[in-house]
């Protein structure tokens, strides 16, 4: 057990540091290099030292895959361009070993490489609570949840949310005056729902904007679970107010959950569909609430990070600089398609089945996927590419 510690990805060995610009554009090409994601993000820097380095032999690597992948890198006039948009209205892009990067962000399983931020700062030395729920909210749920936000808010906690209807946005107007967070979906440029500028407005003079996708990003389906993870990785607690049964705000409980946040839970009606998500939540375990005393009994004696957090990072250390035939590659590579489908499975199941070195394993599974076979999942997980 000691040993398959050591061997994941320790985030915590990225010192907090100001990157030159060189770098800092470096970070920003590789996070928005296609197909990349976060956590072979830190798997690639973690093996090879630095963005600019990844970035060089990155071709090469996916050339090592059984099937070739074109890959999309951003140029260097892209992102100093996407730099220069964020300057302009006074954002900025904030890489994960920068001092502006939340703390607490930092120990969920795939924290963004990179974010985007718009407003002060300052809110982010706050410890956050996330308040969701449904968008079609009824006028007692809103009302309850700005409330909610304002007491809390009034005991020193930050609110975080989604900006979108509903809960998310009398969230977000409770919490105005004590300071909130709006985790955005699509670009930091990009309001959704429009209707919701004027608010957007006053958060960002407020409050703090932060999004993962680059400027001028539209949002889709696809990218609210993304921020969902965020808002959840931001807080010390999720509380879900009105929740339908397919509703997003669940989505946003289980990434708390898989983080080792709290979760809180506001009952309501069996006959309102808008209720279930809530309800069940109650019955699987989640705090029931009814005011802000009830979040705070909870949350109060918690430190700004749990403790345990560190001990959920997922992912895997290399040893530097390896090397390994051809022919050793295709075999480990098959050895692992072979043990896939299209259903999900863990990284740790993968490597226990192997006989392989860890290390081995590890490097075939970011070749496979670089190269378009294998697609990763929350939770560690991969999968056949579908």
């Amino acid at each position: 057990m000691e040993q398959e510690k050591k061997q994941k990805v320790n985030l915590d060995s990225f010192e907090t540091t100001v990157l030159s610009s060189e770098e800092k554009i470096n970070w920003i090409r590789l996070s928005r290099a296609e197909p990349i994601g976060p956590i072979t993000f830190f798997e690639l820097i973690q093996h090879y030292g630095s963005a600019g380095k990844t970035l060089e032999i990155l071709p090469e690597i996916t050339l090592k895959g059984i099937h070739r992948r074109k890959l999309k890198i951003p140029s260097i006039e892209e992102v100093e361009k996407e730099l220069e948009e964020h300057y302009k209205i006074k954002a900025d892009i904030v890489a994960f070993s920068e001092p502006d990067y939340p703390e607490i962000l930092k120990h969920i399983v795939d924290p963004p490489p990179v974010i985007s931020i718009f407003g002060d700062r300052k809110v982010l030395q706050k410890q956050a609570l996330a308040i969701v729920g449904a968008r079609n909210a009824s006028l007692n749920g809103r009302h309850f949840a700005e409330k909610l936000a304002t007491d809390l808010g009034a005991c020193g906690y930050q609110i975080a949310s989604g900006l979108a209807r509903g809960i998310d946005t009398a969230a977000h107007q409770g919490a105005l005056k004590s300071g909130t967070i709006a985790v955005l979906a699509g670009g930091i440029d990009h309001i959704y729902p429009s209707e919701n500028r004027d608010l957007y407005d006053k958060i960002a003079e407020q409050g703090l904007i932060i999004a993962e996708s680059p400027l001028g990003t539209i949002p889709q389906a696809s990218f609210f679970p993304r921020r969902n993870r965020i808002i959840a990785g931001l807080s010390l607690g999720v509380i879900i107010i009105e929740a339908a049964k397919q509703s997003g705000s669940l989505v946003t409980a289980r990434f708390a959950l898989e983080q080792g946040r709290e979760v809180f839970a506001v009952p309501g009606s069996p006959l309102d569909p808008r209720s279930y998500g809530a309800n069940m939540l109650i019955r699987q375990g989640a705090t029931l609430i009814q005011n802000a005393d009830d979040v705070i009994s909870i949350v109060e004696n918690l430190s700004k990070i749990k403790p345990d957090l560190k001990q959920q990072q997922k992912g895997r250390n290399f040893q530097k600089n390896l090397s390994f035939n051809k022919e050793n590659e295709e075999k480990i590579q098959q050895f692992i398609l072979d043990l896939l489908s299209i259903s999900p499975i863990g990284v740790d199941e993968i490597i226990r089945e192997c006989h392989f070195s860890t290390a081995e394993v590890i490097l075939a599974l970011l070749e496979l996927e670089l190269a378009g076979r294998i697609q990763r999942h929350p939770g560690s997980q991969i999968s056949l590419k579908g």
